[in-house]
């Protein structure tokens, strides 16, 4: 019987902080929870060097999509090469993403951050997508040009430029 609702499902290498983490994004999104949790045994200590009952793995829920976070230690960090795309329908929804995950984190630019983990996500208004295949190229090279020239997205602003009003 598989318990993980989806094929296939992202796994998050934390040093130490798998359940700290998992909290965390628990607290940001809604309908969000943690499922089950692994712990470390004897079996294997020799290779991960981990304390037996110290936290292996934790299966949690971000409004429904399902992610693993696994202490594997130190070897390996989150690059920007991956990020997790947050749609948004409204101002108010990224604004209140950008700042819940920037606490402790960093901005970036075209609506990336890192969180205080390191993990990159893209707060990102929904309507963007249609805003930059608009078969007007005109319209959505505008666009494009205000999406460089930001960090958080204004929704505002990108309607103005796809509009042409300056």
């Amino acid at each position: 019987m598989a318990f993980i609702k989806q094929k296939i499902s992202p796994c998050l290498w934390f040093d130490t902080q798998a359940e700290e983490a998992a909290r965390f994004y628990i607290s940001v999104f809604p309908n969000s929870r943690i499922n089950r949790t692994s712990r470390y045994t004897e079996a294997g200590r020799d290779v991960h060097g981990k304390e037996p009952g110290s936290v292996l793995t934790v299966e949690f829920e971000l409004d429904g999509q399902t992610f693993t976070a696994l202490n594997g230690g130190p070897q390996f960090k989150f690059t920007e090469a991956v990020s997790f795309q947050i749609m948004c329908d409204s101002q108010d929804e990224i604004d209140r993403y950008w700042s819940r995950l920037c606490d402790g984190g960093k901005e970036s630019v075209c609506g990336w951050l890192k969180d205080r983990y390191g993990l990159s996500w893209q707060v990102v208004p929904s309507e963007l997508v249609h805003m930059l295949t608009d078969a007007n190229r005109g319209r959505a090279e505008r666009v494009l040009t205000a999406v460089m020239k930001m960090k958080k997205f204004d929704v505002a602003a990108l309607k103005r430029a796809y509009a042409g009003i300056e």
